[in-house]
């Protein structure tokens, strides 16, 4: 444990700034496996929603350096390609 003020509270806030990284993560991958779900359930609104959503999450998850940029493209080029396929 540190003994120093300021180290104190910078292991706090590493403590909280992993956990809400956990979450964006997380919400991330949810979404994808969500859409995916609603696409082989062949629920078009659903996974219209889903696509949008997960496309929101996946740019903040570029924004904060969490995902490559290509990467995310590429995710995101192919769950819109599966839902306008389902169409």
């Amino acid at each position: 444990m540190a003994n120093i003020k300021s180290s104190k509270k910078a292991i706090k806030v590493i403590a909280k700034k992993t956990e809400n990284n956990h979450e964006l993560k997380a919400r991330v991958k949810n979404l994808i496996k969500d859409c995916d779900k609603a696409i082989s359930a062949k629920e078009v609104e659903k996974a219209n929603a889903l696509l949008k959503d997960a496309i929101k999450h996946i740019d903040q998850a570029v924004s904060k350096g969490f995902m490559k940029e290509n990467t995310a493209n590429r995710q995101k080029s192919r769950l819109s390609k599966k839902v306008k396929e389902m169409a």
